[in-house]
């Protein structure tokens, strides 16, 4: 004979399989998303490596740094006057892109970000440590350590 108690631990254990099984359905579409727009990803964080670029060129009124790709497909970027360089590479296979700037301190080692896709299968950004990523902070960052003045205005 089933009391309410019965039922209603009857009914969480449904929802809880429910929930399971939305969740793995999600994370089914999320990484089939990071496979599709995995080029998209790379192609934004390049244009937006070129972009920064350009912009600290406009503002210093001469060519303060270099931003090109390589024959790989790599992104090199220096600065004038500088010996340091970054070196932004996209490996396809892992969804990573790789950030060696080697102006950093040597404790520091390279900034490693994955795809990962997002929003049930609609969309794809990068992420670190589980996190998205902020593109635009990333990139200004790496410029500032580059060019000798820290990753953040004091």
């Amino acid at each position: 004979m089933a009391t309410d108690e019965t039922k209603r631990a009857a009914q969480e254990f449904l929802a809880a399989q429910f929930t399971e099984a939305v969740q793995i359905e999600e994370d089914r579409l999320n990484s089939r998303a990071a496979v599709a727009l995995a080029p998209n990803v790379w192609k934004r964080v390049a244009e937006t490596f070129m972009a920064q670029c350009e912009a600290w060129n406009v503002i210093t009124k001469e060519e303060s740094l270099t931003c090109k790709e390589t024959i790989l497909g790599d992104l090199r970027i220096r600065c004038a006057g500088k010996p340091n360089i970054i070196t932004v590479h996209y490996d396809s296979k892992k969804l990573q892109v790789i950030l060696r700037n080697t102006a950093r301190l040597e404790h520091e080692g390279d900034s490693t970000f994955f795809i990962q896709g997002y929003n049930g299968g609609t969309e794809a950004d990068l992420s670190r440590n589980n996190q998205r990523a902020n593109l635009q902070v990333v990139v200004l960052g790496e410029l500032r350590v580059l060019a000798g003045i820290g990753r953040t205005a004091k």
